[in-house]
Formats: C-alpha cells, sequence, structure tokens
C-alpha cells in the first residue's frame, strides 16, 4: 500500500478545498447544470459528496465509541437523501456541503489515536480500520470535484492521490469480471494487471489517464495498435 494516514489527510483536505472552490458563489442555473455521471446535475452531485460526509461522521463514532454505527440505514435510504438533497435551494444546498465537511473534520480531528485502530464496516460491506474513513473521503472529494465538470481533470490531482487510486480501483477490478487489461504509466513507469477475459490488451499513458480509466471516466488512452482502450464495468 503507498499510501499512510498522513497522505489521506493531506488528499481530504485539497479534494474539499477544489470542492469548496469550485461551487462558491453558484446559483441555481450552476447547480442544475449536468455533472459529468450520467442522469445527475450538480445538485445531486453535491447532495451526495454532503450525505457521504455525515455517513462517515457514523463511522468516526462508531471506532470513538465501539457502537455499532452503519454509514447508512440502507441503499434505498441513501438514495433517497441524494434525491432530496438536490431539490433543495443552491445557498442551502451549499450551506449542506460545507457544514457537513466540517462537521467531518472536525470529528476526525477529536478522534483519539488508539482508536484509528477500530474496526468499522463500509457501506459496500468491508470490515475495514477506522485509518480507512479518510481514504475513502478522500477518494470521495477528489473524484468527485473532477465529476462536477468545470474542467478540472485527474491532471489536476496531487500524483500521489492518482497512484494510490489506480492501486485501489486495480486491486477492486482483478476480482471482477471484465477484459483483461495491462496498464502502464509512462510518466512513473507504474504498471497494472487486470487479469480478466481474453488475450491481455496492452494499454499505456500518463498516470492521470490511467486512473480516470480505471475510475470509468473520460480518457483519451488507446490500446498498442491505436484502438480505443476496452471498456470496463463499473467500478463501485
Amino acid at each position: 500500500m503507498r499510501r499512510t494516514f498522513d497522505d489521506t489527510l493531506s488528499w481530504t483536505a485539497t479534494g474539499t478545498a477544489l470542492l469548496l472552490d469550485a461551487v462558491a458563489g453558484w446559483g441555481e442555473e450552476q447547480y442544475l447544470a449536468p455533472s459529468g455521471l450520467p442522469g445527475w446535475t450538480r445538485k445531486h452531485l453535491v447532495a451526495h459528496v454532503a450525505a457521504n460526509a455525515d455517513a462517515l461522521r457514523n463511522l468516526v463514532r462508531w471506532a470513538a465509541t465501539g457502537e455499532r454505527t452503519p454509514m447508512y440505514s440502507s441503499r434505498r435510504q441513501r438514495d433517497a437523501d441524494i434525491e432530496a438533497g438536490s431539490r433543495r435551494p443552491a445557498a442551502e444546498l451549499d450551506a449542506w456541503l460545507r457544514s457537513s465537511a466540517e462537521r467531518l473534520a472536525a470529528d476526525v480531528a477529536e478522534l483519539d489515536g488508539d482508536r484509528w485502530s477500530a474496526e468499522v464496516v463500509t457501506a459496500q460491506g468491508r470490515t475495514v480500520p477506522a485509518t480507512e474513513i479518510l481514504w475513502l473521503r478522500s477518494r470521495e472529494v477528489c473524484v468527485h470535484a473532477v465529476d462536477l465538470a468545470t474542467g478540472l481533470t485527474f491532471a489536476g490531482l496531487p500524483a500521489g492521490f492518482l497512484a494510490a487510486l489506480a492501486d485501489d480501483v486495480a486491486a477492486k477490478r482483478a476480482a471482477a469480471a471484465g477484459p483483461a487489461v495491462v496498464l502502464s504509466a509512462a510518466d512513473t513507469g507504474d504498471r497494472w494487471e487486470l487479469p480478466g477475459e481474453g488475450g491481455p490488451t496492452t494499454v499505456e499513458g500518463p498516470l492521470a489517464g490511467v486512473a480516470a480509466y480505471l475510475a470509468g471516466r473520460p480518457h483519451d488512452l488507446t490500446d498498442s495498435d491505436g484502438s480505443p482502450a476496452p471498456s470496463l464495468p463499473a467500478w463501485l
């Protein structure tokens, strides 16, 4: 694993700042524009990020007290909260995004060092140490800062975060169905293999492009003969 607790703390701060700076001053028109995620406006996306902060606070509370506190009561409730959030006025949605991020940061700062090793369960059902909470949040804010579709690309995210994201997504994809692909980051020398189906396709490009491809975001990677890189199934 090429990420530390301090890395994820830093990436969370960076991604949060990118998000908050991007939406600063937005009115209804900007918020109702399409995001980079199919079927979602920027309001949907911001509501999702704000709800995620509140949900991760539940995991921090779980780690702090030992009392089981799931991120969400159910997937249906999670989706309903995002839909309801997408109908909030712009100013109210902006306030929720900022206050939820501030509350999460305050909870994280107060968590006793020994409690970071406590086990919690993610929304996907994985049992992980509480230190993973910060990785989940950094992934959320950094990737979705790009998904706001304001012009920020994966190339504008920290290189260390991109490498950690590629490691994380490649490991998940290696255990799932999909095409066999060998990925190389030309600018860093990193390499990832997706064992998948069929003969492996070799794909090379900059780290930012590889991370975007693995995460299912827009990219311009091609295989060795110039054809578009194979389509991958959904990541999450």
